[in-house]
């Protein structure tokens, strides 16, 4: 009776932590190993993102060279107007927490870099809503893809097979 209590709380266990990864807050390193440069592709970077609430972005650059600044509008942020900034950051290794959706504007101090495209603009998303039970039940429902999918719901794939596996060892 023991190894059936203890096999019980370890699917629950994995199918908790399963719906808590996947909705656990990315960090990103804007232009990865090349950090906030001019010689970075940002807007590659950035197309290839999705900022969600509660993610942070990470900005690296030298301080001799560059820093960053976050502005107010779309206004500003198309010009380079850096005379009316929300926050300047010369640290060198600045940490942003995205806490609300909408976008913010960041651009190179520099204005020669902004004007040449050293600039992001961060639409951050609501958080992801994923349940693994209604991943389960939609999957149940839906009709599925004829080829298979570079993505793979892995909260509905993990639920799955803690649900398989419980019914094998308990011999249901």
């Amino acid at each position: 009776m023991g190894a059936r209590i203890f096999l019980v709380v370890a699917i629950v266990f994995t199918a908790v932590a399963t719906v808590v990864v996947a909705g656990a807050p990315v960090h990103h390193v804007v232009g990865e190993d090349r950090g906030w440069d001019p010689s970075t592709d940002i807007t590659s970077w950035y197309s290839q993102r999705v900022f969600r609430v509660g993610d942070k972005i990470w900005f690296t650059y030298s301080t001799t060279q560059e820093s960053l600044v976050e502005l107010r509008n779309e206004e500003d942020f198309t010009s380079c107007d850096l005379s009316n900034p929300i926050k300047m950051y010369t640290d060198g290794l600045d940490t942003i927490s995205l806490e609300g959706e909408g976008i913010r504007y960041f651009v190179s101090g520099n204005t020669e870099s902004c004007k040449n495209g050293l600039k992001i603009p961060v639409k951050i998303q609501p958080k992801e809503q994923i349940m693994a039970q209604n991943n389960v039940g939609l999957m149940a429902v839906a009709d599925g893809p004829t080829v298979p999918s570079a993505s793979t719901n892995l909260n509905g794939l993990s639920y799955i097979l803690a649900v398989g596996l419980s019914i094998c060892l308990l011999g249901l």
